[in-house]
């Protein structure tokens, strides 16, 4: 007798469906979603709709508006320069923590690069922004500060929502980034804290300046 594969709370499943829906950009900024498309889109009743629709504006991904909705937040200027001055702060602190750097750490890091190469050749934007963010985490989480790694961790969701809106509003920047992970990796492998700070500083204000629209 086979066991049915128990579904997750109908609430939970329309908050993934949204959450994802937002962050790989099928959602997009502006979006109006109505709890009756929501529910039929995920097979369910409106109450869960309802349940889910709150804790996504408790997180600042949508407004929800009486008898019409919820609308999909566009990401603010503001929202960037919070995000951006906070992984500045985070990740400056984490890779000069890193250093000397473990063979273990070294070798995760290597492992995500690869796996980002091979996304972005496969033309995996979703999935490249991802594994772009679990480079930055690992780096943080290698400093064994559990406080640090939650504030970062916090930020993981509105950094994914921008780094798929920027690889694909500039796939051939992809590139770029792969090519600041390697060198900012080969300075861990050299012990260089102050040359790996730099790289990151760099690396993160070319994000800021991306997200901001101002390409360079």
């Amino acid at each position: 007798m086979s066991l049915a594969v128990k579904q997750p709370p109908a609430a939970d499943r329309v908050y993934s469906h949204v959450k994802q829906g937002v962050l790989d950009r099928h959602y997009e900024g502006g979006t109006l979603l109505t709890e009756g498309e929501l529910a039929d889109a995920v097979g369910v009743s409106r109450t869960p709709v309802r349940e889910a629709l709150l804790r996504l504006e408790v997180e600042g991904l949508i407004k929800l508006y009486p008898k019409k909705g919820a609308m999909v937040l566009p990401v603010s200027a503001q929202e960037i320069a919070d995000v951006v001055e906070t992984r500045m702060l985070v990740e400056e602190h984490a890779v000069r923590k890193a250093v000397p750097a473990s063979a273990v750490l070294v070798t995760r890091l290597q492992e995500l690069l690869d796996r980002q190469k091979a996304e972005a050749a496969a033309g995996d934007l979703a999935a490249a922004a991802v594994t772009d963010r679990c480079f930055h985490a690992t780096i943080v989480r290698d400093g064994g500060n559990e406080i640090l790694s939650r504030l970062y961790d916090q930020l993981r969701d509105r950094q994914l929502r921008m780094g798929v809106a920027i690889m694909h509003a500039h796939p051939d920047r992809i590139a770029k980034s792969l090519t600041e992970h390697e060198e900012i990796l080969d300075a861990l492998r050299a012990g260089d804290a102050e040359r790996a700070v730099g790289l990151v500083h760099r690396h993160v204000d070319w994000f800021a300046h991306l997200a901001r629209g101002e390409v360079r």
